[in-house]
């Protein structure tokens, strides 16, 4: 199967079955959407959407938040993973949001990635969810089903498979595309054990294909 042919076959899939994909954290603007996807790097979205109605009822706003001290905010943090630094990146990205950008999560990539805990990942998050940017964030799900359905080859790092993606889907699908193949190996592309028989595309996927 063409490269080609096997993006347009799994895009109609995901548009038949998945039209309305979005993220699954909780979240009411993009000061609170960036908050969540900080502090879901390697924490599930679960664990997330327990911990920030607290954090956000407590701090609302950016100068909430700059104004806390680590003390008072790592309690709210401490069943996440890696809280020291999750704490600590929170507040010095209130912090610059404040004095550098007028208290408005920035809606270009080279701008968020200036603020603290947040990468490249997270920056394509906000501006496609928030800004509805045609970015594709590649997470662990998004990194391992590309590879192994086929629709990246030879992909060893986040940013070829980001390259990779959205060389070959068409832009208006991008954003949606992101949350498509996160859900999809959230629930059944799993890293140890792949719902291969309940799956959709099996037709269209290398994996399968080499392990029938």
């Amino acid at each position: 199967m063409k490269i080609k042919e096997r993006y347009e076959q799994v895009i109609h899939y995901f548009l038949e079955n998945q039209p309305e994909a979005q993220t699954e954290l909780n979240y009411t603007n993009p000061f609170q959407l960036l908050v969540a996807v900080i502090l879901s790097a390697q924490c599930t979205d679960k664990r997330v959407n327990i911990v920030t109605p607290a954090i956000f009822k407590d701090f609302p706003t950016p100068e909430k938040l700059a104004q806390t001290t680590f003390d008072d905010l790592f309690p709210y943090i401490r069943s996440i993973s890696y809280p020291n630094n999750k704490t600590k990146h929170l507040i010095g990205m209130a912090n610059l949001l404040v004095n550098e950008f007028n208290s408005e999560v920035p809606s270009q990539i080279n701008d968020l990635i200036k603020l603290p805990g947040v990468g490249r990942k997270t920056a394509n998050v906000i501006v496609s969810v928030v800004f509805d940017q045609p970015a594709m964030a590649v997470d662990t799900h998004v990194f391992r089903v590309s590879n192994r359905i086929g629709l990246t080859k030879n992909a060893k790092t986040p940013l070829a498979v980001e390259q990779q993606l959205v060389k070959y889907i068409p832009t208006e699908y991008i954003a949606m595309a992101h949350h498509w193949l996160i859900l999809h190996g959230r629930y059944v592309c799993m890293a140890r054990q792949p719902k291969c028989e309940t799956c959709g595309i099996t037709n269209h996927c290398n994996y399968f294909k080499k392990n029938q």
